[in-house]
């Protein structure tokens, strides 16, 4: 019998909600829906429908703003957490320790390296 491979650290856990594809793919829709509506709404008042395609796209900026300020944030804490994770992984290839979610600082930063200041290593 084999056992199941490990969940990686950097995969959510179930109960998080939707990922970042799924936050910015809900943003996209509920956007190109306010753009349909808006278009709509000017097509039926009898503005012609480039026009009203125009002007929907053009007043869904600010309307999406004020609509869907709760996704915004959703979206926001979405992309912070991919941060995160992208730079813990990265940290984690580097070799450096993790500690709490933030990579613990290099021994030594490029700035030190580019002032001359060699690192042990022979050329």
């Amino acid at each position: 019998m084999s056992t199941p491979a490990p969940t990686p650290p950097e995969a959510g856990t179930p109960g998080d909600g939707p990922g970042l594809a799924g936050t910015i793919a809900l943003y996209a829709v509920a956007r190109i829906a306010v753009v349909a509506v808006v278009t709509a709404l000017l097509a039926l008042a009898g503005v012609p429908f480039l026009l009203a395609l125009l002007i929907g796209l053009v007043v869904a900026l600010p309307l999406s703003m004020v609509l869907f300020r709760g996704l915004r944030t959703r979206l926001d804490a979405a992309v912070e957490a991919s941060r995160v994770r992208r730079a813990d992984v990265r940290a984690h290839l580097r070799g450096d320790e993790v500690d709490g979610g933030a990579a613990a600082p290099r021994a030594e930063s490029s700035d030190d390296a580019a002032q001359g200041e060699t690192d042990g290593r022979r050329d």
